[in-house]
């Protein structure tokens, strides 16, 4: 199977992710993508053909492989990885859709197209949200379809057409525990990674808006201060510059009428 196609679209999405969300597609890549492909498929490439059992009954071997490996563990893992990388995808299509609407539009509608702020800043919480909800899912899917996450390397079998019950042996039982217990190590990880994540950007919207409303407050209170000075210089006739004016423009038609008597007499 060919992990390119995934790999390049993680790689667009990491430049519109926080540092704690390039981080976690570092995780990713280096601790489970790449281990998957390089070492795990070939663990576990030929499991049924090395699954063995001490009968040779038609059909009795396959019944039981079926019966205690209902879906290949290497094939769940890369189910996980596709399933836990695909929410990602949501916040690059986020921002091609504001692109789109820029170009559409012809002129600047977002102060930056992957700014993290409006609906993108949803978009990316919910994208956290799933990428959890999968990593959780799968490891309890993990533990009940196995019984667990270890490999025994003994298991018996009583279905029929095997004819009493039978031991059947699974092939590299320790080699594949240790990639399972990696696999849940980095899983629970990429979880804890996740929630860190998540309520930094809680916690930065939060902070946001508390200096953003404090900010305002202060607008309005400097706003009333300025509207209390012009009151009191209005009860006061204004300021005392404007004072001197006004009382000379009052007293100088009070000295007209005795300038015309003294001209009269």
């Amino acid at each position: 199977m060919s992990w390119m196609f995934l790999r390049d679209l993680l790689s667009g999405v990491n430049k519109y992710s926080t540092g704690i969300g390039r981080i976690w597609l570092a995780v990713i890549f280096l601790f489970r993508l790449l281990v998957y492909m390089v070492a795990a498929e070939h663990v576990w490439k030929d499991e049924q053909k090395e699954f063995e059992c001490n009968i040779r009954q038609p059909g009795c071997e396959n019944v039981c492989f079926d019966y205690f490996f209902p879906i290949s563990q290497v094939r769940l893992w890369a189910l996980q990885l596709i399933m836990v990388s695909t929410p990602s995808l949501l916040v690059a299509l986020h921002v091609a859709y504001r692109e789109g609407r820029e170009k559409k539009h012809r002129k600047r509608l977002y102060l930056s197209p992957g700014a993290m702020d409006g609906g993108l800043w949803y978009t990316y919480l919910i994208s956290l949200i799933v990428k959890s909800g999968f990593e959780i899912g799968f490891l309890v899917l993990f533990y009940k379809l196995y019984d667990g996450f270890s490999v025994p390397y003994l298991v018996k079998c009583d279905l029929k057409p095997c004819p009493n019950t039978v031991d059947c042996f699974i092939s590299k039982p320790t080699e594949k525990t240790i990639f399972i217990l990696f696999l849940v190590t980095t899983s629970f990880l990429c979880v804890v990674l996740n929630f860190i994540e998540l309520s930094f950007l809680v916690l930065k919207r939060f902070v946001k808006r508390g200096f953003q409303q404090h900010s305002t407050k202060l607008k309005s209170s400097g706003c009333v201060c300025s509207n209390l000075r012009y009151t009191e210089y209005g009860e006061l006739e204004g300021p005392p510059l404007l004072q001197n004016h006004i009382s000379e423009l009052a007293i100088s038609p009070a000295q007209q009428p005795e300038t015309k008597l003294h001209f009269d007499s």
